[in-house]
């Protein structure tokens, strides 16, 4: 089974800097398109940013400029930097995944347990 899990939350004072890693677990034969979301408290789920297989990239308009995504190795695909983080940058972050797991299965949409990024003003 393939799984996601999150690293490199905390706290950080306004300004400040995180880098955000996926880890992936598990046997997989493609990785298509990744991204990283996050969920404030009483809100929605929201894209931050997103980056496909041909390293295309796009981000959320209150992003745009302080964060960067990148992808990485096979083991850690997905890296998401942080810089001039603000309080309202607050939220727990997700990574997400379409990937296919062997080469005869279909594209699934595997999501992580969230890491929490809580920025202080």
């Amino acid at each position: 089974q393939v799984r996601l899990v999150e690293s490199g939350g905390g706290l950080v004072q306004a300004g400040g800097s995180l880098r955000l890693s996926c880890a992936v677990s598990g046997s997989i034969f493609s990785i298509n398109a990744m991204g990283w979301y996050r969920q404030a408290p009483g809100k929605q789920r929201e894209l931050v940013a997103g980056i496909t297989s041909g390293g295309n990239t796009n981000y959320a308009d209150s992003v745009k400029g302080r964060f960067t995504i990148s992808r990485g190795n096979a083991k850690n695909p997905v890296t998401l930097q942080m810089n001039n983080l603000k309080p309202e940058d607050t939220a727990v972050y997700y990574c997400n995944a379409d990937l296919r797991p062997t080469i005869s299965s279909r594209n699934l949409a595997v999501w992580g347990q969230g890491t929490l990024v809580t920025v202080s003003s």
